[in-house]
């Protein structure tokens, strides 16, 4: 049985799962014409342990390269044995780089990606004068010092109801007002992370907004003249965009 939109199946089962996934070797997350996409790649696994044609709708369609904990799929299947036993095939045959945490009913009404409240999105930097082979594929490397405080004081210039077109484009239409509900830098050691949650991102936002602040923890721009470009809502006055493995998408709120 297909399932091409998220609404459910005429008959059988409607499902929402919570997958992760390191996206390195991902041509990102929807379906494109000979790459290895994450929809791809659960399709493929559902399709050989349902022997069905099943489309899996995301609540978020993260670009190349960038990784998941928390993405929420849904979709409908004739699947006639336990959850659990869904769970464990589908790990089974999942390559190494992508697993589903939990499986559970979902109503019928439920699309993952516009009854979403809010997406929490990660960024992490290794922020050492030496590069850590280890955080290689999940964290940006930034060897020069960077002053964390100046860096909290820019982003929570972002929390509140924004045009936000300074850091990227919609993915359709042209409303660029987002509703960020938290942006906060921490430090573990060496480790930088940006937490950032809104009802939406536009496209490049959250890396977008990390290369710009990076530049104001390198102390070549300004919290002042941070907070004026993003008010300028000109996308021209971004900072360079941040590397995509840095971004992982943590959690998605219903």
């Amino acid at each position: 049985m297909a399932c091409g939109t998220a609404t459910g199946p005429q008959s059988g089962r409607y499902l929402r799962a919570t997958v992760a996934y390191d996206g390195t070797d991902m041509a990102g997350f929807q379906l494109q014409a000979g790459q290895r996409t994450v929809q791809q790649v659960l399709e493929d696994a559902l399709a050989t342990i349902t022997q069905e044609a099943i489309r899996v709708i995301g609540a978020g369609r993260t670009d190349s390269g960038v990784h998941a904990l928390g993405q929420v799929v849904a979709f409908g299947t004739d699947w006639r044995h336990s959850l659990s036993d869904l769970t464990r095939a589908w790990n089974a045959v999942l390559p190494v780089d992508v697993a589903v945490l939990s499986v559970q009913e979902a109503e019928g009404g439920f699309h993952p990606r516009f009854d979403a409240r809010s997406r929490w999105y990660r960024y992490s930097i290794w922020n050492h004068a030496v590069r850590n082979p280890l955080v290689r594929r999940t964290a940006m490397w930034v060897c020069e010092t960077l002053d964390l405080e100046l860096m909290a004081e820019a982003a929570s210039l972002l929390v509140g109801e924004h045009d936000f077109a300074t850091f990227g484009s919609p993915p359709q239409g042209s409303n660029t007002v987002r509703q960020v509900f938290r942006a906060t830098w921490t430090r573990e050691g060496s480790m930088l992370y940006l937490d950032i949650e809104a009802n939406a991102f536009l496209y490049r936002m959250a890396r977008s907004i990390v290369g710009t602040v990076l530049q104001v923890g390198a102390g070549t721009l300004s919290v002042a003249q941070f907070g004026a470009q993003f008010q300028a809502a000109d996308r021209n006055l971004a900072g360079p965009t941040a590397p995509a493995h840095g971004l992982c998408l943590m959690a998605v709120h219903y």
